[in-house]
C-alpha cells in the first residue's frame, strides 16, 4: 500500500489540495510503521513545495491517533 500511496502523492503533487487528500487517505490506510516512512520521504520529496500541507496533516495524524489509544 505505502508504495501506492508514494505513486498517487508523486502522480497528484502539481495541485496542493489533491495532494492533502491523497495524503489524508495514505494516513488513514496505513499502518503506524508505513506512515513514518511515507513521512520522511515526503520531505524529501515534496518538503520544500507542500511543506505547510505535510506538517499539518502529519501532525492532526499524531494527534488523532494519541487520542484513539
Amino acid at each position: 500500500m505505502l508504495e501506492y500511496f508514494k505513486v498517487v502523492l508523486a502522480k497528484v503533487s502539481f495541485d496542493k489540495t489533491l495532494f492533502e487528500k491523497e495524503l489524508w487517505k495514505a494516513l488513514k490506510n496505513l499502518m503506524v510503521n508505513e506512515v513514518h516512512e511515507l513521512r520522511k520521504w515526503c520531505y524529501l520529496k515534496f518538503g520544500k513545495k507542500h511543506n505547510d500541507v505535510i506538517e499539518k496533516c502529519f501532525a492532526k495524524f499524531n494527534k488523532q491517533s494519541y487520542l484513539s489509544i
